[in-house]
């Protein structure tokens, strides 16, 4: 039997709102990295994940990203997806 199809939707701490969809895929959390280039330039990179874990392991890799591309600074942030109706 196919998965029924849902909206989610994660809310980061600075209001931003990003919801996908319809998806039928176990996604529990939505992640962001906003790097600062330099220059005042920024650049967002995003996923969604089947856990917290699988979604905070990301930073690991960002740190290195970081450290590869030199980049002035990052945020990472993690929120948790919410069932939406779309």
């Amino acid at each position: 039997m196919a998965r029924r199809k849902r909206y989610l939707t994660a809310t980061m701490s600075d209001g931003y709102v990003k919801t996908i969809g319809p998806t039928s895929s176990p996604f529990t959390h939505y992640w962001r990295i906003v790097a600062r280039l330099g220059g005042g330039r920024t650049e967002v990179f995003w996923g969604h994940a089947r856990s917290l874990r699988e979604a905070t392991g990301k930073e690991a890799a960002t740190k290195e990203a970081a450290r590869q591309r030199g980049w002035e600074g990052y945020v990472f942030e993690v929120a948790e997806l919410v069932e939406t109706s779309g």
